[in-house]
């Protein structure tokens, strides 16, 4: 996933701003949580409440969504094996940096493919940055019944090709660092489960 530059002739320039200089203005670490599950799982849901959790307690987020990212910088790519991997690449890339400055990166994308979640995993590694990978498992029968945008109903009558958990395969996360069933879970109880789990890592204080 992660290829090397084209240009032999770059270099990565540091600056004399270090990431432990961000982290003490903000009071705060950076961190990528990676939401990833099928299309109306609650991804975006739990990421919208999260982001509202975490200002509520004086701390800098931003939400990378799938749709929003899709509409701006990913607008030039499709729904194809290939362009979902550069989707996720490019992705993966925005994240790392978001996280490089501070910012917990709350990133939620379908992202069906066990291999490029891996790419954005390794990616973060390199970088020393913590990478937190949060399976929103829900039943493809609960997800098509919520079906908040129409896209099964389209996706069974043939009007959308290559729709992950109908014509397009979804590959379970082997070991995510959360799995939140939205079939079972409540909103609050979803939000508290990753509260707690960032205070345990550290990413987070108690209060």
């Amino acid at each position: 996933m992660n290829q090397p530059s084209r240009d032999s002739n770059l270099t990565w320039h540091d600056g004399e701003v270090s990431r432990q200089n961000r982290t003490d203005t903000l009071g705060q670490h950076g961190a990528t949580l990676w939401f990833t599950g099928l299309s109306g799982s609650g991804k975006s849901t739990i990421a919208v409440a999260l982001e509202a959790e975490l200002h509520r307690r004086g701390k800098l987020s931003y939400r990378l969504d799938g749709d929003n990212i899709r509409l701006g910088i990913n607008k030039n790519l499709g729904f194809s094996a290939e362009d979902r991997t550069e989707n996720i690449r490019r992705i993966g890339e925005v994240a790392k940096l978001f996280a490089d400055a501070g910012v917990i990166t709350l990133s939620s994308f379908i992202s069906p493919y066990a291999a490029d979640r891996y790419g954005v995993r390794a990616l973060h590694d390199a970088a020393g940055l913590p990478f937190f990978e949060v399976y929103v498992e829900c039943p493809l029968d609960e997800a098509e019944r919520r079906d908040p945008k129409g896209l099964y109903k389209k996706a069974r009558a043939g009007e959308i090709r290559n729709f992950t958990g109908i014509d397009d395969p979804y590959e379970t996360p082997a070991a995510p660092e959360l799995t939140l069933r939205t079939d079972q879970l409540s909103l609050d109880q979803e939000v508290e489960a990753i509260i707690s789990y960032l205070i345990e890592r550290g990413v987070l204080r108690e209060g």
